[in-house]
């Protein structure tokens, strides 16, 4: 008896012992679990977010432009009485603007007008009879910064402007004004009547209001302006980092047409020095083709009175699907693409002209889409032409062309035409291809654009960022993001200084910057899974383990209640 009553206490201790190592280890189990492996799994599977700017971004949501532009008024000898110069020279005055496009979005401008007199060496010019020489002189003896404006007043009798012109616009950034002082006008009246007319030249050679706001569309919601002036002052292309060009023959009938041109010449002679202009807003590519059997996918109508073919302006938008459809180059281009189709219509539709809403053909027989391209018809004369002799080989005149395509590029690419005010004369270009002047126009419109563009696109980045919790943020997006935001406050710092070629380098750092952020491929939405199916992935790799550390805990606490009532 004894014997079994020690052997039944021996079990009922091992028992005991044994229930007390189950405690121990679940205890045991449960304190690793949430000192080690509950911390481990949080920092295993934690999502890396860098720090970002989210207040200088909030910040930079509020736009408001702050752009000066220096103006010079320079008196020649002769325009001004010793009197009037004594009182009125030298002086600095400010004329300032302000428009606020919505709540977010606004944008002032100053013009800093300094009143001087001519130097020596600019009255020296100024003398000169032949005002396109004046004109080159004074850009070799006073260099003008980028965004600046030169205006000269020379005396109303002066014979360097044309006996017709008031105002004479240069190809660089002077432009004349014949002087309407006159002895009697006082210090007030002498400014007022010289504001007057600077008011229409600094329209012409700087920015408007529309071209500002309409660089700034992308930040204001579509529909909030209507104006024709509006319509006409946005950029043909968004302003882009790179541009892809691409001139196509189209010979919708090579069994009539043996055609050749000679672009390689035609853009090394016309196109390339136009684009070495503009290398520093963006950078260029260019290629060619040949396309065979290529039609325009719109019937001509047959003209009885010409005995000619025509296309009518309500067909024309009904040309460009049909012939996109044959190019098929550079589909896979970051960048926008510019297409330039010289089309030599087939023997059966020749010639082929394009006419106007009053029946009349284009002078240039062709036409552009914004934010596309151009076309140009080229006809082939078939008067003396033999069928038996067929296809008649035509050389194509590369000159005609490029006065037909270069206007185009200037348009698509940004480069407006300005309204030509009355008894105002505009020189010419000539091999500069693009003035001083028109330069300073397209950087004043994208820099403005640059800057709408990146604080979007950083705006867009923060608020993807705060809806998506979990989404990675790598240190070299952050660096980016930084970049960006630094760059956008130093161009709106050079905006305010007048300094327009640092604001425009600088804004296109921010947009480079901004858009590399944006679009790093790991911030792609597909790379993260919502919380549902996390819950799917985890609750079967964490409920097997977690419910018998639970039961045990559960079965421990009871134990412990029951002992606290036995005793």
């Amino acid at each position: 008896f004894l014997g079994k009553a020690g052997s039944k206490m021996a079990a009922a201790e091992a028992a005991t012992e044994e229930i007390y190592r189950g405690k121990l280890s679940t205890r045991c189990i449960t304190v690793l679990m949430i000192l080690v492996g509950l911390p481990l799994w949080w920092k295993t599977t934690e999502t890396y977010r860098a720090s970002l700017p989210y207040s200088q971004i909030s910040e930079l949501d509020l736009l408001l432009l702050d752009i000066s532009v220096p103006v010079e008024v320079v008196f020649a000898k002769g325009t001004l009485t010793a009197e009037q110069q004594k009182k009125l020279l030298p002086q600095t005055q400010f004329s300032q603007r302000q428009n606020q496009l919505d709540d977010k979005t606004g944008f002032k401008y100053r013009y800093e007008k300094t009143y001087r007199a001519v130097t020596g060496l600019e009255q020296d010019a100024i003398m000169s009879k032949n005002v396109e020489e004046a004109v080159v002189t004074l850009s070799q003896v006073y260099e003008s910064p980028a965004g600046s404006v030169v205006i000269y007043v020379v005396p109303a009798d002066s014979q360097l402007l044309p006996d017709e012109a008031t105002v004479y616009i240069g190809k660089h950034r002077a432009s004349f004004l014949r002087s309407p002082v006159t002895a009697s006008h006082s210090v007030e009246d002498v400014l007022q009547d010289i504001d007057d007319r600077l008011e229409d030249i600094l329209q012409t050679v700087s920015f408007t209001d529309d071209m500002v706001t309409a660089a700034l569309s992308s930040r204001v919601p579509s529909g909030s302006f209507s104006t024709d002036s509006f319509t006409t002052s946005i950029p043909a292309f968004k302003s882009s980092l790179g541009y892809e060009i691409t001139f196509s023959l189209l010979n919708p009938d090579p069994k009539s047409h043996d055609v050749c041109w000679d672009i390689k010449r035609a853009v090394e002679n016309y196109v390339q020095p136009f684009l070495d202009k503009l290398s520093f807003v963006a950078n260029f590519s260019v290629d060619s083709q040949i396309l065979y059997y290529a039609v325009l996918g719109v019937t001509p109508r047959f003209d009885k009175s010409s005995s000619s073919f025509s296309l009518t302006e309500e067909s024309l938008p009904h040309v460009i699907n049909p012939v996109e459809a044959n190019l098929g180059s550079n589909v896979a281009s970051s960048y926008p693409v510019l297409n330039f189709l010289l089309y030599v219509p087939e023997y059966s539709h020749s010639p082929l002209y394009i006419r106007d809403s009053s029946g009349s053909p284009l002078e240039s027989n062709a036409f552009h889409s914004s934010r596309w391209g151009g076309i140009m018809i080229y006809n082939v004369d078939h008067k003396q032409t033999n069928e038996t002799l067929l296809p008649v080989s035509i050389q194509v005149d590369m000159a005609r062309v490029m006065e037909v395509f270069l206007p185009q590029m200037r348009l698509l690419l940004g480069i407006q035409k300005v309204q030509r005010l009355p008894e105002t004369v505009i020189q010419s270009p000539g091999n500069m291809v693009v003035t001083d002047w028109e330069m300073d126009r397209l950087l004043w419109v994208r820099t403005v654009e640059n800057i709408g563009t990146a604080t979007n696109t950083l705006t867009s980045l923060a608020q993807l960022i705060g809806e998506i919790g979990n989404i990675v943020i790598n240190d070299n997006i952050a660096s980016e993001v930084y970049r960006a935001v630094a760059s956008v406050q130093l161009s709106l710092e050079e905006l305010e200084a007048g300094r327009l070629l640092l604001a425009f380098q600088a804004s296109k750092d921010a947009i480079t910057s901004s858009e590399k952020a944006f679009f790093d491929p790991s911030l792609l939405h597909l790379l993260y899974f919502p919380d549902d199916q996390k819950f799917a992935i985890y609750i079967p790799l964490f409920l097997p383990v977690c419910v018998p550390v639970v039961l045990s805990l559960l079965k421990s606490g009871k134990d412990l209640k029951w002992r606290q009532k036995v005793d």
